[in-house]
């Protein structure tokens, strides 16, 4: 489990590919302070497993992260390079306060930044959405962007062709995490609410218990 604060903005030192897969080494001195072997920690929203622990030549601690193919799939790691900068969290404590939203670190899918609309106090991110996780996200409600707990400020109608939602960051948000220097046509990782999940499955199988049965074909006998 995770909150979606931020703890530092780690570069990515080394992309090795294994099969079908990915081992990717992060410098990230805060987070690999007290990390062990298997510890989780969110790379960008997904929550990876710590399967070595290093440091750079510069003395910056490193951790590496095996990234299955689903994960690969789902989310904006595969396109990560050496030099990359990825969000960082540790997992939560049982004692930290929960300053974000509960953020379990499994990524639903990718969303496109459209565009940048700066404010004086405020800068407003609007992202193209695939249709299938629009359901999952309410005005006001909570969502996860590449790691980041935000809040949705504004969000398309169901009747829209083409489905967007948007986020409001502040300059702490903006300077504190990788959404500052995102650019237009950069994706980032989507995590939307579990609850919001939950509901979409149950109503799902409602949907398909409440449907007619299908007729049947029975023989006759004479």
């Amino acid at each position: 489990m995770f909150t979606g604060l931020i703890e530092e903005i780690g570069e990515v030192v080394a992309i090795e590919p294994i099969d079908d897969s990915l081992r990717l080494t992060i410098a990230g001195p805060l987070v690999t302070s007290d990390a062990t072997h298997g510890a989780s920690i969110a790379v960008s929203g997904v929550c990876l497993t710590v399967v070595d622990l290093n440091e750079t030549a510069d003395g910056r601690g490193t951790f590496a992260a095996d990234v299955m193919a689903q994960s690969i799939r789902m989310s904006a790691l595969g396109s990560l390079t050496v030099g990359g900068r990825v969000n960082l969290e540790r997992a939560l404590r049982a004692d930290t306060r929960l300053g974000g939203h509960i953020v379990q670190g499994h990524v639903d899918g990718t969303a496109e930044l459209v565009s940048r609309t700066p404010h004086e106090a405020w800068t407003v991110l609007r992202f193209a959405l695939d249709r299938e996780l629009a359901p999952l996200l309410v005005d006001k409600g909570s969502v996860t962007l590449s790691g980041v707990s935000l809040t949705v400020s504004s969000i398309s109608d169901p009747s829209e062709a083409e489905q967007w939602f948007e986020v409001s960051l502040i300059p702490e948000t903006l300077t504190a995490t990788t959404l500052g220097g995102l650019p237009v046509g950069g994706l980032v990782n989507v995590e939307t609410d579990i609850i919001a999940r939950h509901v979409a499955r149950m109503l799902g199988f409602s949907a398909q218990a409440s449907s007619p049965a299908s007729p049947t074909t029975e023989g006759h006998q004479a």
